[in-house]
């Protein structure tokens, strides 16, 4: 368990449980649990929240540590960006509109914002080292690991658009879906090539029965927003620094779902948001 400080006073904002690698009949798959949430109660002294992490990351060995792969530290940025938008939402006066409970389009926003410092220079120069010799990765290996982001990246906006749009359908349409027949024509329709044989990812697809139904949309909708703030501020005003990251702080997560996200948005970009970043990342703001 970490506990998280204000830096300026030392006063206790929450702690957080990393439970990181996998073990025998753990949950699968990586996500942040709320414990206790950030709200003010009776005799109006704050309740700190509490909140656990929990991945499959690669375990250590007898003479290795965890080793992570590039796609691990990103899923880690990734939830921990939750772990964040709940500890640090300190201006909400009911637990019903603290940290993540904000609307379920925005909800990854900040995570998924926070996954771009994976892929900046600086930040990998700080958080990579040689387990043995302490040595930061390379600047040409670094370059070309920035360069690789796009790789794919039609294929995967695509199958972010066909898992959308299924969930959409099954949520919308009248009487009994074959789920399985729907998400394969889909896979035609959108991705251009068939779902695998024999396999039923529906099935599977948790999001859908588990608090997404009919919002996984919210994770594209989302990263329009995330890269808009990423690219809009700190990418052009310092990924480092410290100012635009406390405006973030008191702008974005402090509010928790106090007020509407796109309040939010424009209390931090200084305007309406737009999807000029996101298109530009995806490669397609010349389209």
């Amino acid at each position: 368990m970490y506990r998280v400080t204000e830096k300026t006073n030392g006063w206790i904002l929450g702690f957080f449980y990393l439970d990181l690698h996998p073990r025998e009949g753990k949950y699968g798959h990586a996500a942040v649990f709320p414990l206790q949430s950030s709200t003010r109660l009776p005799d109006n002294k704050r309740q700190v929240a509490v909140c656990a992490m929990v991945a499959n990351f690669t375990k250590p060995t007898a003479d290795k540590p965890s080793l992570l792969q590039h796609t691990e530290v990103v899923t880690y940025f990734h939830e921990f960006g939750h772990v964040m938008h709940h500890i640090c939402s300190l201006r909400t006066q009911y637990t019903r509109f603290s940290g993540t409970r904000v609307e379920r389009d925005f909800v990854e926003a900040p995570s998924q914002m926070l996954e771009n410092w994976c892929w900046q220079c600086e930040p990998l120069q700080r958080m990579s080292g040689h387990y043995e010799t302490g040595e930061a990765l390379p600047a040409e290996m670094i370059e070309k690991l920035v360069a690789s982001r796009n790789a794919n990246v039609g294929i995967f906006t695509k199958r972010q658009l066909c898992f959308g749009l299924f969930d959409q359908y099954i949520h919308t349409c009248a009487g009994k879906v074959d789920t399985q027949s729907v998400y394969n024509q889909f896979c035609l329709d959108i991705n251009g090539y068939p779902a695998a044989e024999g396999t039923n990812m529906p099935a599977t697809f948790a999001h859908i029965a588990a608090g997404y139904e009919a919002q996984y949309y919210g994770y594209m909708w989302s990263d329009v927003f995330s890269y808009d703030m990423f690219f809009s501020r700190f990418h052009k005003e310092g990924v480092m620094n410290t100012d635009i990251g406390q405006q973030y702080r008191d702008r974005v997560l402090a509010p928790g779902g106090s007020r509407d996200a796109k309040e939010l948005l424009r209390d931090f970009l200084g305007r309406d948001p737009n999807q000029d970043a996101f298109l530009e990342q995806k490669g397609l703001a010349s389209l």
